[in-house]
């Protein structure tokens, strides 16, 4: 079994490789994570400014956009990806002469785009399960400190600094710098919230 997912992680890697998609996967995994963790953010945010939303309110809210934005990753990636991925494949057959559909190029316009829609879709997704998870274990009966929600809103702020992190270290930038510029782009997006919805 491990020699099965090992030898698919590896044909994966040689897919990605021969595509040069490592970078469009990663940029899809920060882009949408991002997005995921400042709609939470904006949702709990919002909820907060209401002061009186019942907490099963505010989960079933943030669990339905954390599945509409997981949804609509996998599609809009899927679609697209799917397209790039094919012409290019058409491009190298007309180059060549040949069929190549049978060949790593063939699978890697058929599987590449999945991959890059499954990340595309399960990032926003899985970090903003991360954020709502205070909310879950106070209905679980977890007693807090501090209010659910404000530790949701210090989650959502840790995640967005590490995905800054995380793009300055792929860009070869300060992580500092990145992960501060990620929390500034939180910091205006709640500033803007209160001014408009307080």
């Amino acid at each position: 079994m491990n020699k099965l997912l090992l030898n698919a992680f590896e044909q994966l890697r040689f897919l990605l490789r021969i595509t040069r998609t490592h970078g469009i996967v990663r940029r899809y995994f920060v882009v949408n994570g991002f997005d995921g963790a400042l709609t939470m953010l904006g949702l709990i945010i919002g909820f907060v400014i209401s002061a009186s939303a019942n907490l099963t309110v505010v989960i079933n809210a943030c669990l339905g956009a954390a599945i509409a934005l997981a949804v609509s990753g996998v599609s809009s990636a899927y679609v697209s990806e799917q397209a790039e991925l094919r012409r290019a494949l058409n491009d190298l057959e007309d180059a060549m002469m040949t069929d190549l559909k049978e060949s790593a190029h063939g699978d890697a316009a058929r599987w590449v785009p999945l991959l890059i829609a499954l990340v595309n879709g399960i990032a926003p997704l899985i970090i903003s399960l991360l954020i709502i998870s205070p909310l879950w274990l106070s209905k679980l009966g977890i007693v807090f400190f501090v209010s659910p929600l404000f530790i949701a809103v210090i989650i959502a702020f840790i995640l967005i600094f590490l995905l800054g992190v995380f793009l300055g270290r792929v860009s070869g930038v300060s992580w500092l710098y990145s992960g501060v510029k990620a929390l500034l782009v939180a910091l205006v997006t709640m500033s803007l919230i209160f001014l408009f919805a307080g």
